[in-house]
């Protein structure tokens, strides 16, 4: 599932390239994207005609700012991403993995030909030509819209915590009073902190020296400070490399980012540790893999 670095540079692109424009038609092959919307037909009520004003992030959530005070939220859940550009429909001439498929970029070249670009689900056709598109493999993305004060007050945007790139030490050490439980969950919580997933839990734990499963009511202050050091580099050092392409996250360009080529623990089970050449290890966490370092995480 994208991140926050991955999401955070799907809206950046997507600013730089639809922002501005006005949503004039719509295309879909999965009508259960507007069951939470009131159906198809409102959808369609609430976007055409409407300008596009600008993208932001919330936590994994993409949000679209529409003209009439409108609010579009897009949350690609495990395997969608949004992608601007230009398509046409599929004559079966691009190769053997876009069978089946109903679009196919227009020109057939560059990143959006990436196969993992593929899974065009749904369109938004902006006016001068363009389009907005989700590829989705799986068909979990969710998609709201409605009045903007109608969409923030959503439990999807006001159930989630802080921003881990805007809260102070002062905030953040205020998060950890009273709380229990396991670290690697709680900074997977969207409730605690918002935007990090498996993939940013297990750098940032690496980076911090921190075993997965310690009691988050044993750390000591100084492991919270190191803690709240560890999110700001892992995470700005993902934005800087755009993010993780290890499955099927792409930018809104079709571009691959390349944090994954640098990254210290995850899915790096049997490999040696960067610090002290150590083999990572895998366990399982509430149901999610977890990569650690024995020797640098040790469980105190």
């Amino acid at each position: 599932m994208p991140e926050l670095p991955e999401v955070e540079t799907i809206v950046q692109g997507l600013n730089k390239k639809a922002r501005g424009r006005k949503i004039i038609d719509l295309w879909h092959d999965w009508p259960k994207y507007f069951k939470r919307a009131g159906g198809e037909k409102s959808f369609r009520k609430h976007i055409i005609g409407k300008k596009i004003l600008g993208f932001e992030r919330r936590g994994k959530n993409v949000l679209i700012h529409l003209s009439d005070d409108h609010l579009l939220l897009v949350h690609q859940k495990m395997s969608g991403h949004l992608l601007v550009g230009h398509w046409r429909k599929n004559n079966g001439k691009l190769g053997e993995k876009w069978t089946g498929q109903k679009w196919i970029p227009d020109p057939p070249k560059g990143s959006l030909v990436d196969p993992m670009n593929r899974f065009i689900r749904l369109i938004f056709f902006l006016d001068k030509g363009q389009m907005l598109a989700l590829s989705d493999l799986r068909r979990f993305a969710k998609i709201l819209c409605g009045p903007r004060k109608e969409i923030l007050d959503l439990p999807d945007l006001t159930n989630l915590g802080p921003e881990p790139l805007e809260i102070n030490y002062s905030g953040w050490k205020k998060l950890f009073e009273n709380k229990t439980g396991k670290i690697k969950p709680i900074l997977m919580d969207q409730s605690f902190i918002t935007g990090i997933g498996n993939i940013y839990a297990d750098e940032i734990l690496w980076l911090a020296k921190i075993h997965p499963l310690t009691k988050i009511e044993k750390l000591k202050e100084k492991q919270i400070r190191t803690l709240y050091d560890s999110v700001r580099k892992i995470l700005n050092k993902a934005l800087k490399l755009r993010g993780s392409s290890i499955d099927d996250y792409r930018d809104a360009e079709g571009r691959i980012g390349t944090y994954h080529l640098t990254r210290y623990a995850y899915q790096r089970e049997g490999e040696p540790c960067q610090r002290c050449h150590t083999l990572i290890k895998r366990i399982k966490i509430g149901g999610r893999s977890t990569h650690f370092c024995p020797k640098c995480q040790k469980l105190q």
